[in-house]
């Protein structure tokens, strides 16, 4: 009798040993207390729990976590009303401190996150928040990095993954956008033509000096004339005559200019 009493207490402390051993993933850290208070932390692999309840293991999971943030409606610094979706990248690194420091650590973090996205967007104007993502993905990150940390949780990464804008400031800013592409091609215009206008002066410079030139030129107009309209009479007219014309109008001028002045002296 006495040997089945101890046989059945042998069973028993072994089936109690057996449920009091843990295995914690390569991921995990085991968070133990013993009789409510703090005694380490335990894992990654097999460990032991003294039973009955004196020992109580918070498994933490360590890897990264990422949380999408709902799409919260703020209004930045020059009174525009926007929406901002943005996501969030974090992970355990103190695994007593995220069970001891903070109750329901995922949720804490989370809710940190929507506040600083609200403060951070309406610290700035909307051209800030459009054009420099990059410095405010860092102000997202720096503003809840020292309230996490106290907790063991490290931000890895916070940024803003969409900006939805009002209809109306949306056509505002396509206005705006085709403004500026009509000045630049006005712009671009206007030096083309400024271009043009100095190669043709030099050009012209070159063809007063050499008639020859000149002529070839006139030639090349009026067969490219000739080549765009079949229809078109062209009358050609050697520049000699053009040459004599203005020696002519020049002899003319002068001969005039001294016979008005001989009449004035008589």
């Amino acid at each position: 009798m006495s040997l089945a009493i101890v046989g059945i207490v042998l069973a028993f402390a072994i089936f109690v040993l057996l449920l009091s051993f843990r295995i914690a993933q390569e991921y995990e850290r085991g968070v133990v207390f013993r009789l409510g208070r703090y005694r380490e932390v335990k894992g990654p692999g097999l460990f032991w729990l003294i039973p009955f309840g004196i020992d109580r293991v918070v498994i933490i999971d360590m890897r990264t976590r990422t949380v999408s943030a709902e799409q919260q409606e703020t209004i930045t610094r020059d009174s525009v009303t926007i929406k901002v979706n943005a996501v969030l990248w974090y992970r355990i690194r103190d695994a007593a401190g995220a069970v001891i420091n903070v109750s329901q650590a995922t949720s804490a973090v989370y809710q940190l996150a929507l506040t600083g996205l609200r403060n951070i967007i309406g610290q700035h104007d909307l051209d800030e928040v459009l054009q420099e993502r990059d410095k405010i993905n860092v102000l997202l990150r720096d503003f809840i990095a020292p309230s996490t940390g106290a907790w063991g949780i490290e931000v890895e990464r916070f940024e803003m993954k969409d900006v939805e804008l009002p209809a109306a400031m949306q056509q505002v800013m396509a206005m705006q956008a085709e403004a500026i592409r009509e000045k630049r091609a006005r712009l671009i215009k206007a030096e083309a033509e400024l271009e043009a206008s100095e190669k043709l002066a030099a050009a012209s410079q070159r063809m007063i000096g050499n008639p020859a030139a000149l002529e070839l030129r006139r030639m090349q107009m009026i067969a490219e004339v000739g080549a765009e309209n079949n229809s078109t009479t062209v009358m050609m007219i050697p520049s000699d005559f053009v040459t004599l014309s203005k020696s002519l109008s020049e002899y003319l001028r002068e001969h005039g200019a001294s016979g008005s002045s001989v009449a004035r002296a008589a």
